[in-house]
C-alpha cells in the first residue's frame, strides 16, 4: 500500500511491490490474478478498518464533535506529511477510475460506505440540533467530502495548509450550521 501511496498506480510494477513485502515475484500471483485485483484488494482494505474513521462512529461523542475531530486529524495527518501524500482513495480515482472498472467499482462502493459514516455524525447532530435539518445527512455528507478531497488535492499542490483551513472553517461555521 505505501508503494502505491508513494508512487502511484501505473508509477509502481509489481516486481517493487513484491520487493519491498519481501516476497518473490512469482508468489504475488499465487495471491492475486493480476495487479489491478491487488489494487481492487487495497481499496477495500484501506477503507474497512480505518481507524482515523473510527471516530465518526463513536457513540460517546456528539456527532459534530466526531465530524470536527475526525477532519481535524486527517488534515493533521497530511500536513505532517508535508503534503507528500494523498488521499489512496483520491489518487486512486483520478489515476484509475477511467482505467480499471473493477477499480471503480470498489471506489464507489468506498465513497459510499465512507459518505455513509459521514451521514451518520451528520445524523446525530441533527438530532441534537448541532447541525441544521435543511438539507439531508447524505447530501451533506457527500459535499463534504467532496469539497475535502477538493482541499486535499490543492493542499499537495499548493504545499499549504491553506486549503485545509478553509475547508474547516467553511464547512463548521456555514455548511455545517
Amino acid at each position: 500500500m505505501e508503494a502505491l501511496l508513494n508512487g502511484g498506480f501505473n508509477g509502481v510494477g509489481v516486481q517493487e511491490i513484491t520487493a519491498r513485502a519481501g516476497v518473490p515475484k512469482g508468489s504475488f500471483y499465487n495471491h492475486f490474478e493480476s495487479k489491478e485485483a491487488l489494487g481492487a484488494e487495497i481499496v477495500v482494505r484501506y477503507g474497512v478498518g480505518n481507524p482515523r474513521r473510527a471516530v465518526l462512529s463513536d457513540p460517546t461523542l456528539p456527532g459534530l464533535e466526531r465530524l470536527r475531530r475526525y477532519f481535524t486529524a486527517t488534515t493533521e495527518s497530511f500536513v505532517d506529511a508535508e503534503f507528500q501524500r494523498g488521499c489512496l482513495l483520491g489518487n486512486f480515482s483520478a489515476e484509475l477510475a477511467n482505467q480499471s472498472p473493477l477499480i471503480r467499482e470498489r471506489l464507489v462502493e468506498l465513497y459510499a460506505r465512507w459518505t455513509g459514516e459521514l451521514a451518520s455524525a451528520i445524523r446525530d447532530a441533527q438530532a441534537d440540533k448541532s447541525i441544521s435539518d435543511k438539507r439531508p445527512p447524505a447530501e451533506l455528507a457527500a459535499f463534504i467530502l467532496d469539497a475535502f478531497e477538493g482541499a486535499l488535492l490543492r493542499a499537495r499542490v499548493e504545499r499549504s495548509r491553506a486549503p485545509f483551513d478553509r475547508f474547516l472553517d467553511l464547512a463548521f461555521t456555514h455548511i455545517l450550521t
